[in-house]
């Protein structure tokens, strides 16, 4: 009897543990990742600090892959001004980005003249889900939304502290008037 009572309180005192550390726990932020580049190179993000990123995933075979231009444009505009797109390659939605890595890099060079950072191809959706998009789409990690990635070429917003502050959906262009005020002012108009 005694030594089940003090199992029970160990146990207990063991549940009070874990449940106080899993509230403890910060949420991680955009700095806590890693990626690899089109070009092989391994990006630590903590590189982006103090800047607004876009993470966007791309495809090159989509009705929204003309957006390429518009991310272009974007970047070249505010980059001087501490401004950071990422692109992520995904075929996790009708074999949309099929092509080899470089395949996909000699795509975005000569068709859109891409100079922003391109990783390697992930999966940005269902079971082999890449971590960053992970923390991307769970309050429980990211600590702000739960979303899901509905289709090629939606962006998440992340601000100069690596946290997540909002997704615009696969029509909103990544140069709309409320994309750009949240580049200027830090603030994201509502829809």
């Amino acid at each position: 009897m005694k030594i089940k009572y003090l199992k029970n309180i160990a146990l207990a005192a063991l549940g009070m543990m874990t449940f106080g550390n899993t509230l403890a726990q910060p949420a991680k932020s955009l700095y806590d990742f890693r990626i690899e580049t089109l070009d092989g190179q391994l990006f630590d993000l903590k590189a982006l600090r103090g800047k607004k990123v876009m993470l966007v995933n791309t495809a090159s075979k989509c009705g929204y892959t003309d957006q390429y231009a518009n991310l272009q444009s974007l970047y070249e505009r505010y980059n001087i001004h501490g401004f950071e797109i990422v692109g992520f390659p995904s075929n996790s939605f009708k074999n949309q980005e099929p092509g080899s890595n470089e395949e996909i890099a000699n795509f975005c060079s000569t068709s859109y003249g891409v100079t922003f950072t391109m990783s390697t191809k992930i999966d940005v959706a269902g079971d082999d889900q890449h971590p960053l998009y992970r923390w991307l789409t769970t309050k429980s990690e990211n600590g702000v939304m739960d979303s899901e990635v509905k289709w090629n070429f939606q962006k998440y917003l992340i601000d100069e502290n690596g946290k997540l502050v909002g997704v615009a959906y696969s029509k909103e262009k990544p140069d709309s008037d409320r994309i750009v005020e949240w580049i200027k002012s830090g603030e994201l108009p509502k829809k």
